[in-house]
């Protein structure tokens, strides 16, 4: 909701920069306020500078595609990174395999969060912007696979303001190049979509995760991402005053079985 909310007024490279630059300078006050030290050692720069690029290339597609598809199938075809993370993280994790419970739960889970969104009408026909969501989702899943690999050894704070500092310049230069912003359309609405995505995602999602992700295995974490278009449709019940039907329902019912199975030991 909050990034085509951004959108409006921000094209995608532009959306990234603000989002970004926003949530850099909350890590970094966290960072200093709990004297957490922000600067690499020589051995994490390739692994940061790599992961910066990956982020910036992932949230570029991501942003492009949700602004040239629906709403539903950007939620659909974005919430697949799971599997494409479970999947990355059984190669790169030392430890964290995918065995047959918890390939049951991503299909289950997945099942679920397809009934939520689609309300069992089944996906419209797919589009440009549904593969580059898709591929987004691809490239998000080994993203976070190689974060839960990086932790062993850098701190979350570190790896989370690293990757959006590596991002700006390269945001900042695609959207001085291709892009212009719809100053006609800045209102309330998009400010609030940027600040949300900046200070509240961006800013505290990212390093809770990485703490999480830091002391519980990766797929398990990666998993968890299944919630997050759930929530959306539930917003909109509560906000947009949406019906809570027996799909709806049973596709909860679904995400929350596959979880279970994910993260049982």
């Amino acid at each position: 909701m909050a990034v085509k909310l951004g959108l409006e007024a921000f094209p995608p490279l532009w959306s990234g920069f603000l989002r970004f630059a926003l949530g850099c300078a909350c890590v970094f006050a966290w960072a200093r306020y709990a004297r957490i030290p922000v600067l690499p050692v020589r051995g994490e720069w390739p692994a940061l500078l790599a992961l910066g690029a990956l982020f910036t290339l992932q949230i570029a597609l991501m942003n492009h595609g949700f602004g040239a598809t629906t709403a539903a199938n950007g939620a659909v075809l974005i919430s697949t990174n799971p599997l494409f993370g479970v999947l990355f993280a059984h190669f790169l994790v030392p430890g964290d395999r995918v065995g047959p419970w918890r390939a049951l739960g991503v299909a289950v889970a997945f099942g679920g969060v397809a009934l939520v969104i689609t309300r069992g009408a089944g996906l419209a026909q797919t589009g440009v912007g549904d593969w580059i969501v898709l591929s987004s989702a691809c490239l998000l899943g080994l993203r976070l696979a190689l974060s839960g690999r990086l932790l062993r050894r850098v701190h979350e704070v570190r790896l989370t303001f690293w990757q959006m500092l590596v991002s700006l310049p390269l945001f900042l230069g695609g959207g001085l190049a291709w892009e212009e912003i719809r100053w006609e359309n800045i209102g309330p609405a998009p400010l609030a979509g940027i600040l949300y995505q900046g200070i509240v995602v961006a800013g505290l999602a990212f390093t809770v995760n990485y703490y999480l992700m830091r002391r519980y295995s990766p797929s398990v974490m990666i998993s968890f991402n299944f919630v997050s278009p759930v929530a959306g449709v539930l917003l909109g019940v509560a906000i947009l005053g949406e019906r809570l039907s027996a799909g709806l329902l049973g596709g909860m019912a679904l995400v929350a079985l596959g979880l279970v199975l994910i993260a049982r030991r």
